[in-house]
């Protein structure tokens, strides 16, 4: 029987570089000037990073920050999205950037989905969430995510490299999945100096995820040679950076081996078909 080998939608991935100067030079390949910003609240609390940034913007041209977002909730609750849609729509972002967890980097999802399909309250989030017909997922038809997304991911959760998002009704207690080849990001920024402040137990434990979807895809009745091969080198990269990671919390280089065996796991995983986990 034939197989199918699907690029994903992603353009580029930036390995090793400040995120300030991959930002601006995204900002400038899609020629926005208008930039939205979504990160953790710690970030936003403890650290100058959105300045940072905002000053290289600055430097480099045109672009500027025109709306920062901070509140988002674990889990992506759908009225935390609506709230950020709006603020995105009122700035009227080109560009979204997020900078920080899985959580900030669904919203950053949901947040174009909802901006390209006119989505301003949360009964209306629901028929684009995907169902199950059976043992068959049902992916409604939408208007692919727009504006693009440049994410700066600081675990290793890696839902980056996929072309879905996570979205919470808190009143059901039900995370619902929306999906959209366009909804993957253009470009991720793998710096790992933006995950020195991420606490050791969430960065080591989302490791020990992606080494289990490693081994996942290695086993899968539906892998291919690319997607178990790229899964072969994840487990390389994540034992020598997880280790050298907890024996040595500042070593970078040890935390870019982490992130690049989480692009080879989940990219491997969005090549082989999936829709992301």
């Amino acid at each position: 029987m034939g197989r199918i080998f699907t690029y994903p939608a992603m353009e580029r991935v930036h390995i090793g570089t400040g995120f300030e100067e991959a930002v601006a030079d995204e900002a400038a390949r899609a020629g926005a000037t208008r930039i939205f910003l979504m990160v953790g609240g710690t970030i936003s609390r403890e650290t100058d990073w959105p300045d940072r940034l905002a000053r290289r913007l600055a430097e480099g041209g045109r672009a500027r920050l025109t709306g920062q977002w901070d509140r988002m909730a674990s889990h992506t609750p759908r009225s935390d999205v609506i709230v950020a849609t709006a603020a995105a729509r009122e700035a009227g972002a080109e560009l979204l950037v997020t900078l920080g967890g899985g959580s900030v980097t669904d919203a950053g999802k949901m947040v174009r989905m909802c901006l390209a399909n006119g989505v301003t309250e949360e009964a209306q989030l629901e028929p684009l969430a995907s169902i199950f017909e059976g043992s068959r997922r049902v992916i409604p038809p939408k208007q692919a995510p727009a504006p693009p997304q440049v994410c700066v991911p600081t675990t290793l959760s890696a839902g980056d490299f996929s072309a879905t998002a996570g979205c919470t009704d808190v009143s059901r207690g039900l995370k619902q999945s929306y999906a959209h080849p366009r909804m993957m990001a253009t470009a991720v920024v793998l710096d790992p100096a933006v995950t020195l402040r991420t606490p050791e137990w969430l960065f080591l434990s989302t490791g020990i995820r992606a080494v289990d979807h490693a081994v996942e895809d290695i086993c899968s009745i539906s892998g291919n040679p690319f997607s178990e091969g790229a899964s072969m080198q994840a487990l390389r990269l994540l034992s020598r950076g997880l280790r050298g990671t907890k024996m040595r919390p500042e070593d970078q280089a040890a935390r870019l081996d982490c992130l690049l065996g989480g692009l080879d796991v989940h990219g491997g995983f969005a090549i082989r078909g999936g829709e992301g986990r």
